[in-house]
């Protein structure tokens, strides 16, 4: 059982650590009319690309740039940057 709390509690830290979130293209997305369904749909955007979105996994930056054309807008309305607080700058 202390196992499985460890397993848990682990994937807990990697969940809350991540440091670029996509919270931003969402609203951007729902401000265009454009939906996961389009992407999927109109623009083949494999499913997995979808998933790696919403669970704020890692994407290319060819990726980034194609989003931006779609919603016609800047990265910053596509990602965000949130500091680790725990960790220091490397020198």
């Amino acid at each position: 059982m202390e196992n499985i709390q460890d397993l848990f509690s682990s994937l807990y830290c990697i969940q809350v650590m991540q440091m670029i979130r996509y919270d931003p293209l969402w609203k951007t997305m729902a401000s265009r009319g454009i939906t996961t369904y389009t992407l999927i749909e109109t623009y083949h955007f494999s499913r997995h690309t979808i998933y790696r979105l919403r669970h704020n996994s890692g994407i290319s930056t060819a990726l980034i740039d194609q989003l931006c054309k779609i919603l016609n807008c800047r990265v910053e309305d596509i990602l965000c940057y949130i500091p680790d607080e725990n960790k220091s700058p490397a020198g």
